[in-house]
């Protein structure tokens, strides 16, 4: 078996005076122990070399190089029932190279979210299941942008912290009641993007139909009312729209997103605050927003659902799927429906259209002025 080598492993060799000349052939270094590595060469003046045969790529067997191609797959998979007891156990779980490999890609998500402009201060946090209950998550009071690995807190579904030197976030009751009740939600991802905390602050749920990708990965955009970060009720509240929304605005607060990984719910998070800085920007050049088709939007949600991914959506009629008339009356066109008039049954018509509105306005104002005697 390959040694996995981390950033601690990295400092440890450094501590010693050695670097990456010291790392043993066939070695398989992790992006951030690969990261720890360039930053010691730059502060000695030289560039990183990777171990002259401990790189990955060269050692690759042609069973992988030339075999059948597969999808990356980061999602930690645990066997039921295996959940470390004794302090002995725990500690070796925790420094094992599968766990590690989980902290420390959360310590990197950590830091894109801060490069992103995702985060501010200590804001922001996240959590990884490893376990029937066993979960990892950031700590409290803490720069996403500065974690390390050995930083994470390791807690229970119920928020208890069995391992860890920091105290973990207020916020991860949230996380919890998010896993609890969606099976599929293996990580959470919490943050203030500014664009889609914007749409949170205006209490605005995104449109659909607008952008396919948004369409296949992120689906329909949830709104959770607001509730104080970090209690029971904010938790309860979340957790519930969050079952039918991989990504959910908390009104006044933020965003929250969930995925198979943590990558996967940071993906989510970056697909989210793109869409609504795309939205936004779209709404002032002028021109009115044609959304697709529903006929096409239902080839998106069998899409989505062949990734496997879930959507409530999927026994919606056509026209209910891209009915945006709360977001902007005028939006929902009939055109998005291949029925029409008395055919089509959806709950939702059309709004009236500006042209409709302004024709209005004019006839009251006229009626008005009318019985002033104007």
């Amino acid at each position: 078996m390959k040694k996995v080598i981390t950033a601690s492993d990295i400092d440890a060799l450094a501590s010693q005076g050695k670097g990456a000349e010291a790392i043993p052939a066939g070695s398989i270094l992790t992006p951030s122990a690969k990261d720890r590595l360039n930053e010691l060469a730059k502060s000695s003046g030289k560039r990183a070399a990777a171990p002259s045969k401990g790189n990955v790529n060269a050692t690759m067997g042609d069973d992988k190089l030339f075999g059948e191609p597969v999808i990356p797959d980061h999602e930690y998979k645990w066997t039921p029932g295996s959940d470390p007891k004794t302090k002995d156990e725990i500690r070796a779980f925790y420094f094992s190279p599968e766990v590690t490999r989980v902290r420390e890609n959360m310590a990197l998500m950590g830091k894109r979210m801060w490069e992103r402009e995702f985060t501010d201060g200590n804001g922001g946090n996240l959590t990884v299941r490893v376990g029937d209950n066993l979960v990892l998550c950031t700590p409290t009071l803490i720069s996403k942008g500065f974690m390390k690995a050995d930083d994470m807190a390791l807690i229970d579904l119920d928020g208890n912290q069995i391992a860890g030197p920091l105290k973990r976030t207020s916020e991860a009751m949230t996380h919890l009641a998010i896993m609890k009740r969606q099976p599929k939600a293996k990580a959470c991802c919490h943050a203030h993007p500014p664009h889609a905390t914007a749409y949170a602050v205006a209490k605005v749920q995104p449109p659909t139909c607008l952008i396919p990708e948004a369409e296949v990965f992120l689906g329909e955009v949830g709104m959770a009312k607001y509730c104080t970060p970090g209690s029971p009720e904010n938790a309860t509240e979340v957790g519930t729209v969050a079952i039918d929304h991989m990504s959910v605005l908390m009104l006044n607060h933020g965003v929250i997103c969930w995925g198979k990984d943590i990558e996967d719910a940071y993906w989510k998070m970056e697909n989210t605050e793109a869409y609504c800085k795309t939205v936004w920007v779209a709404s002032m050049l002028g021109k009115p927003l044609e959304p697709i088709k529903g006929s096409e939007a239902k080839e998106l949600i069998e899409l989505r659902k062949t990734l496997g991914m879930d959507d409530k959506r999927s026994e919606w009629k056509e026209c209910e799927l891209c009915d945006n008339s709360e977001f902007r009356p005028g939006f929902y066109s009939a055109e998005s429906c291949s029925m029409s008039g008395d055919d089509c049954s959806c709950k939702h018509q059309p709004s009236a259209s500006v042209d409709d509105a302004e024709a209005v306005v004019k006839q009251i104002t006229a009626e008005i002025q009318k019985q002033l005697g104007a």
